[in-house]
């Protein structure tokens, strides 16, 4: 059976969480069956030549090649070219003014994978490049509006790691910036791109994926329903029943141009329905009902009780398993 394992990380390359999966299952992941939340970013083909200010942590340069952005530069080589930005910890205050920098190329967008270790830093040093335009060294009268494009990846609020309670997600990040922009501007931070669950081009590209694992293993009858297994309802659910609608709609030949970006490059949909399997393994409190706590999903996407209702709901991933197995009639193997 063709299998995808989409994930919201996005601080390591695929063969890296490819083989955290092998080892923790016990059977053999290939990084091709692993989606990041930035993987759809490289088919945003026409910012890969861009000067990019990237934010996040780990090998933030080498995961932003892999995308295919050629031109970056990383918050920390931001603060070391004008140090003078970056003033919140007292102690890596410059003790001297340093020469003003006029020599630096500006910045032409921003590239955020995912949460950063110093937020005052980046949020900091994030505004002063969209405030100035891409040249933090000198500033402006009058911020640009538009601002510079901002490709984002990773939406969750809150993730579940060893401690009892979520612990704070890129989505918080994002939260601060956006409030901490709108506060200084009165204007609204846009996106160029974002990507990550429950984004429809996330679910683009895995059900691409999912179709050329069907043709290798030369699989007659083409694709017709999926099945997205998770335990947060915000996402994993919300995408998902997000996705079928989308499906549904493209069926009935609806044209929706801001999602051709991953058709263009990877095909269209063979599927008519996705559905959704929520887990209670995970995030998922069963004792609080989705429609009556606060909306945890990001500002772009519209609060919708009826995208939060799983199609089924099951113990854990292996009951899951044995649940898709059922409706596809495979049961007896």
């Amino acid at each position: 059976m063709p299998v995808v394992f989409v994930t919201n990380a996005g601080n390591c390359a695929p063969q890296v969480k490819a083989q955290e999966l092998s080892d923790f299952l016990g059977l053999q992941v290939e990084p091709e069956q692993v989606i990041l939340s930035s993987s759809p970013l490289k088919f945003f083909s026409k910012f890969h030549k861009k000067r990019m200010l990237v934010s996040g942590q780990g090998p933030v340069v080498d995961h932003a090649w892999n995308l295919g952005f050629q031109n970056v530069v990383t918050v920390d080589e931001l603060r070391q070219t004008f140090p003078v930005l970056d003033m919140v910890d007292l102690e890596r205050r410059p003790k001297t003014m340093p020469p003003l920098k006029t020599d630096f190329p500006p910045i032409e967008g921003v590239l955020l994978l995912g949460e950063p270790v110093r937020w005052e830093t980046s949020l900091q040093l994030i505004i002063d490049v969209l405030l100035s335009n891409g040249d933090p060294g000198t500033g402006l009268a009058v911020a640009p509006y538009p601002h510079l494009p901002v490709l984002i990846s990773n939406m969750d609020l809150l993730w579940m790691a060893e401690a009892k309670m979520p612990r704070f997600g890129h989505g918080t990040f994002l939260l601060c910036l956006e409030s901490i922009y709108r506060k200084i501007t009165g204007k609204e931070l846009k996106y160029a791109a974002l990507v990550g669950k429950p984004n429809i081009t996330t679910y683009q590209y895995a059900e691409s994926l999912i179709r050329k694992q069907a043709e290798r293993r030369a699989w007659g009858a083409p694709i017709r329903r999926l099945y997205a297994i998770g335990d947060n309802p915000v996402t994993d659910v919300y995408g998902a029943n997000l996705y079928n609608r989308y499906l549904q709609k493209n069926r009935n030949g609806e044209v929706q141009e801001c999602y051709e970006v991953v058709e263009e490059k990877q095909g269209s949909p063979t599927a008519e329905r996705c559905l959704s399997i929520l887990v209670r393994s995970g995030v998922y409190n069963p004792s609080l009902r989705q429609t009556e706590t606060p909306f945890h999903g990001h500002r772009d996407f519209v609060f919708d009780p009826s995208l939060l209702e799983a199609s089924h709901v099951v113990a854990d991933v292996h009951e899951a398993v044995q649940l898709v197995f059922c409706k596809e009639g495979w049961d007896h193997i």
